[in-house]
């Protein structure tokens, strides 16, 4: 008995540094937390903004639209700008910024005032983001430390959309739309006093910044954003719509010929190049592109179907909530005994499960016969896949890189979260159209209007059912990467290029390993 307790001392960390790990990983899931919050939260004000500020209809969507294209389009030079600057220091810079445009978007009395703080929001967390997401790994040593911290990450990142909505619709009701502002300040302001004293930040590396790489990467991915922005308004046959699309595409094309060169570029194309890191992109892509689908279409169904109030259609999330925060802590425990591949068939078989129950939805439809057991089980799916796809996109990138790595990925969840809503609202409004056309003799027009409504969402639906059965099958064919931290990064006394010569090998490694988990 006592000649184990010496060992088992020695194998736990010391209680100053456990604290220390503590407090960190609270304050980068805080940070997570507060930029996905102002994804969402700011959807169930938009009535009592466009009444308070005298915002027009269409103008109205900007003050979405604004924080996502910015945050959206910069989101790989604010990974960099964390190589070369610092990933502690950038990313308090970004919560900085973030908290300002905050407090003054509260303060707004004017609608560009309030489009403008959302653009300044959009800013600090593209700079942020990548960088709380890096900082994990200078944080936590590989192995189930690591793992449990990515969980908790994945599991904010998903949960953040569905709090955002109930937050949203507390505060909107309780105080006044300028509270989903104000509520980032004090956010803000405890991550800037934890983050300097208990954030542990990997050394600058010397460098510059690839100007082309950077100005054809931000013009590339806002307008891409953009595009898909403008086609879930206008449609894809809008003149600005397809303007958009074409200068995206010959701005990326500019980006990867540049890359492709450069010899400190902002975005190594090797992350993209691999074959089963690629898959896992595309995993990524899908995933988001259903799960925003969820947040916008099942707002609209609690609130015009099935009549609920905006804070009562918030609270109607919690479900989801709960769903991601189980199946995310249970993944991560279970994810180094089992490896990616179960927990993520499972999660999308779950997944699929209830978009395809949520497609059941109709006018006689109640909360409990269509909305709750899919909330539940699209949560519990969401958890399974989003710890998996995580841990796997930033395993074996070496520390000159992991920042890139970190804002491929959350840029990889913006483009899908804008492309799959741009897809799904086309379908929904083709269906709604034809739905109206259909709809039984009789009906008075707000009748009508619900009925349509219900016919659209239903289709909405069963195309994002697809993408995640597409997840399923892509799972289920092709085998994950790894989720172990191999190849190691390089030590303080490698030779400069010794990590992307390991990366390198590690990819050879992957390529010749045998199918399975």
């Amino acid at each position: 008995m006592s000649s184990s307790s010496p060992e088992k001392t020695a194998a736990e960390p010391p209680p100053q540094e456990a604290r220390r790990a503590r407090i960190a990983l609270v304050t980068i899931v805080t940070c997570q937390l507060m930029l996905v919050l102002d994804i969402t939260i700011v959807n169930v004000a938009l009535p009592r903004i466009r009444e308070t500020l005298g915002f027009s209809a269409t103008d109205l969507a900007w003050v979405i639209n604004a924080y996502t294209l910015a945050y959206g389009g910069l989101l790989l030079l604010g990974g960099r700008a964390g190589d070369l600057l610092g990933r502690r220091a950038t990313l308090l810079g970004g919560i900085a910024v973030f908290t300002i445009a905050s407090l003054l978007g509260g303060l707004s009395t004017e609608p560009w005032m309030l489009i403008a703080a959302r653009v300044g929001q959009g800013v600090g967390a593209a700079c942020a983001s990548p960088n709380a997401l890096a900082l994990i790994a200078a944080n936590f040593p590989p192995g189930p430390a690591r793992t449990r911290a990515m969980g908790a990450w994945a599991a904010v990142a998903g949960v953040g959309g569905s709090i955002g909505l109930i937050a949203g619709g507390m505060l909107t009701t309780w105080l006044s739309w300028r509270w989903v502002m104000f509520i980032n300040v004090p956010f803000g302001l405890v991550i800037l006093l934890l983050a300097p004293r208990y954030l542990r930040t990997p050394p600058r590396r010397e460098g510059r910044f690839d100007a082309a790489g950077a100005l054809s990467s931000v013009v590339g991915l806002a307008s891409l954003v953009y595009g898909f922005i403008r086609a879930s308004s206008d449609g894809w046959g809008d003149g600005r719509t397809l303007g958009a699309f074409v200068l995206a595409v010959v701005a990326l094309a500019v980006f990867a010929g540049v890359e492709s060169r450069a010899a400190q570029p902002v975005v190594p194309l090797r992350l993209v190049a691999e074959a089963s890191r690629a898959r896992t992109y595309l995993l990524l892509l899908l995933l988001t592109g259903s799960m925003l689908s969820m947040f916008f279409f099942g707002t609209q169904v609690l609130q015009e179907v099935l009549g609920l109030s905006a804070l009562r259609a918030g609270l109607a999330f919690l479900p989801l909530s709960l769903g991601i925060l189980v199946s995310a802590s249970r993944a991560s425990k279970l994810l180094p005994k089992v490896g990616p591949k179960p927990l993520m068939l499972v999660g999308a078989a779950l997944s699929t499960g209830a978009m395809l129950w949520l497609a059941q939805v109709s006018v006689t439809s109640s909360y409990t016969s269509v909305v709750l057991g899919p909330l539940l089980m699209f949560g519990a799916g969401l958890g399974l896949l989003f710890v998996p796809l995580s841990v796997s996109l930033v395993a074996g990138v070496p520390a000159e890189h992991s920042g890139a790595a970190a804002s491929m990925m959350v840029t990889t969840q913006q483009v899908g979260g804008s492309l799959g809503l741009a897809v799904l609202v086309t379908v929904f409004g083709s269906a709604a159209r034809h739905a109206r056309g259909d709809a039984p003799a009789g009906l008075a027009p707000g009748e009508l209007a619900r009925y349509a409504l219900a016919h659209g969402v239903a289709e909405a639906f069963t195309v994002g059912a697809i993408f995640v059965a597409v997840i399923f099958l892509i799972v289920l064919l092709t085998r994950p990467i790894p989720v172990g931290d191999a190849p190691r990064p390089p030590g303080p006394d490698a030779a400069p290029g010794a990590g992307a010569a390991a990366f390198d090998r590690g990819r050879q490694d992957d390529a010749d390993a045998p199918l399975g988990t």
